[in-house]
Parts: C-alpha cells; structure tokens; sequence
C-alpha cells in the first residue's frame, strides 16, 4: 500500500514529491522560473498541484487540466480546494488523451527554441517549462524506490526466500509508468521475474504485450478504473528503449511510425523478449467490482477500483493465494500486488461494487481523516475549455494551445 501520503495516491506517496522538491531546487539555484504542465485522468494532477502548493516556491508555479466528468468527484475536489496562488486548475471537454498534444506542443516548441540559443540567450531567460506526467525521467526514477522496498518486505516476510530469489510484481496500469519504474529497478539488478500488468477495457498494454500489436484505439470508453484510461500508453517508448537496449535508431524507426499511423508491430522475436519480461489481463468493471466484492467479503479489506482490477487480473494470469503451510512449496512464483490508491478517492466505483450499504460501512469504519478535510473546504472553481461541436478535434486542441498560453503567462505574472 504505497499510497499513505497528503494524495492518498502511489503518486504523491514518492515520485511527484521528489520530482517537484527537486525542479524546486533547481528553479532557485538558477533563480529561473520554471511552470509545470499536467493532465491528468487520475493521480497526477492532485499530487503534483498539491506539492507545488506546499513548496510555495514563486519560482515554480503549474497549471492542471483534467478531462470534465472523467475523474471522481474526490479527485475533482482534490484539486479544486488547493489554495494557492502558484497553480491553476483547468477542465475540458474532451478524451483523457485529448490535452496531450497541446501540452506537448508547448514543451516541445520550448526545447526547439533552447536548442537555438546562444549560451549568453540561455542564461539569460528566466523561465522554462516542465512536464509532470510520468514521461518525465524523474517520476520512474522516484518510483523504482517502490519495487526496491516491496521487495525487501517480501523477502522480509517470506522465509523461505533470500535476497536472491525473483517474485513478480502485479499493479493496475494505464501509462505504464509504474511499470516502467520497476523495469529500470529490474535493470538495475533488483530481482524480479516478471511485471504485470492488469489493464481495463481500454487494452492497448494487454494487446501489445500478448499479440504484439501496439495499435491506438479510435475510442475512449468510460470505465470505474478511471485513471487508467488510456489510448497510448507514453512510457510504452522507454520499455522498448531498454528492452532493445538502448537501441536510439530502431526505436526512432518505431516511434515515428507510431506517431504517422497509430500503429506498431511487433515481430516474434521482439514479442518473445516482451513477454519474457512482462505479462497482463484484461479486466472489465464486473469483473473488477465482483472481485472487489470477494475481497471484502473474505478479507473485510476495502480496496479502490483499481486494486481491485488489480487483483481480477493476477487470477486470470494464474497467482493465487497461499496459506503458510503451502508458502515455497508450489511451485508458483512468489508474487506482490501494488495497491495504488485509497478507495476514499472513488465513491462512484465502490457504491456500484458494494452498494450504498458497503460504502457507507467504508465512511464509518476507514475513511481517512485528512480525506474528510478535503471534502470540507471551500473550492476554486476551474478554467472551462470547451469543445467546440463541428470541429476537428486538432482545432479545438489548437485553440486549447492559446488558452494554456495565456493562462500561465498570467499564472506566472501574478507570482513574480
């Protein structure tokens, strides 16, 4: 359960805080004002907005958006009652993909530029842009610390394993950002055998990793699992980068005809090696809310949606439960499931397992304090970017570009 922090998010617990502390740092050293872009679907815009809040550093300052309606109502809340004067918080209509392209329209517009300065030009500009979501090194970096620590508790907790032994990891994925933090933790030398993934109706991480074919879907569907809900999964790119290692040219080769037509595949011998490393399941909400069910029932253990899809996904994958007496000799690997989020944060998904009766057994016996605080205070209501009707989703994207724009430079105007 890596989720015990000021988000009650995996997010916030180390990879967001650390990022953020540290372009913190930096922003001051080089006394350069750096503005942090996100969207977010889930955990990263809370856990990012509220780092940067509690930083208070007028150097750093961010802007979130979130797709409207497509987030919990806890989530919306977390980032609709943060009082600062550093952040601004924006919802549009739109797909949790949507926001991306401006975005990177903006980080990348802003490395083309640096490339073109002169060293004199470079120190001289007192500002820069950021991005948060887990294309940024830094989040997968943070996050390795996630696999290194559940694996000493394993071995810690199984006797019949040493320091040596591998175990596979299960977690719920969407960008696959935590899978690819315990990639590089593997890579590093960290014994694990296999990463897997559970993954909801939105399946590109399970149709790649079991047929190889990386294809972007032309719909986003509405699920429980919210924040995994993604169409093409950006840390995707840097699994292959070390799956190949480090072969820069194959995977320009790759990239680029993923971004020209939405599709990439995979030969057998490039599937072979994936599947070595990685596994997945494809769960949908009744299969997920029938799980969270049994855990209950069985456990009295309230998970969030995607723990729950979590541990739908480990089943079809073939991990079951051991008792002490059957521990070290099954044969089956020994295995641990990240836990990403409180179940406080997704009111919707666990009424709709649980019904009213089993939510309302969650508020009196573990609803977190600091959870109750939030639902308490006032909100700052979002920036609304509408999707014009009759346009291609391109030209609302690029009228989105402007309003980004004009949002920081106030954003950063009022800080300074």
């Amino acid at each position: 359960e890596p989720f015990y922090s000021l988000s009650l998010s995996v997010s916030l617990s180390l990879g967001l805080r650390g990022l953020v502390g540290l372009l913190s740092h930096f922003a001051t050293k080089h006394n350069r004002a750096i503005t942090l872009l996100a969207s977010t679907t889930g955990d990263t815009g809370p856990a990012a907005l509220r780092a940067v809040a509690d930083i208070g550093n007028p150097l750093l300052t961010m802007m979130v958006s979130y797709p409207h309606g497509q987030i919990s109502e806890f989530q919306r809340l977390q980032l609709t009652t943060i009082q600062s004067k550093h952040v601004r918080v924006v919802a549009f209509e739109g797909g949790g993909d949507d926001m991306d392209a401006p975005i990177k329209a903006i980080l990348t517009t802003t490395v083309d530029n640096e490339e073109k300065e002169t060293k004199r030009e470079k120190a001289s500009r007192r500002s820069s842009y950021s991005g948060v979501n887990s294309y940024n090194i830094g989040r997968p970096l943070m996050q390795t610390v996630h696999f290194i620590w559940t694996y000493l508790r394993v071995v810690e907790m199984e006797k019949n394993l040493t320091l040596r032994d591998e175990i596979d990891i299960v977690l719920p994925t969407g960008a696959m950002g935590n899978i690819a933090s315990g990639y590089i933790a593997k890579r590093m030398g960290l014994p694990l055998r296999k990463l897997c993934s559970g993954c909801n109706i939105n399946d590109i991480t399970n149709r790649v990793t079991q047929t190889g074919k990386f294809y972007k879907s032309d719909t986003m569907f509405r699920t429980l699992t919210e924040a995994i809900n993604i169409q093409l999964p950006y840390n995707f790119e840097r699994l292959l980068f070390y799956l190949t290692d480090c072969n820069h040219d194959l995977l320009k080769q790759w990239m680029m005809a993923v971004e020209a037509t939405g599709k990439l595949d995979l030969d057998s011998h490039w599937l072979s090696l994936l599947q070595k490393e990685f596994d997945s399941a494809r769960v949908t909400d009744e299969e997920m809310c029938r799980t969270m069910v049994s855990i209950n029932q069985t456990h009295g253990y309230f998970t969030d949606p995607h723990t729950a899809l979590a541990i739908a996904a480990a089943h079809k994958m073939g991990y079951t439960y051991c008792t002490d007496d059957e521990k070290g000799s099954s044969g089956r690997p020994v295995w641990a499931l990240l836990a990403t989020a409180s179940p406080c944060k997704f009111q919707e998904a666990v009424t709709v397992a649980l019904g009213k009766d089993g939510w309302a057994r969650y508020r009196d016996t573990g609803f977190p304090e600091q959870a109750e605080d939030i639902t308490k205070k006032g909100q700052i209501l979002p920036a609304f970017f509408k999707a014009e009707k009759g346009r291609l989703l391109e030209e609302n994207q690029a009228d989105w570009e402007k309003q980004i724009r004009e949002i920081v430079k106030n954003l950063t105007s009022d800080t300074s």
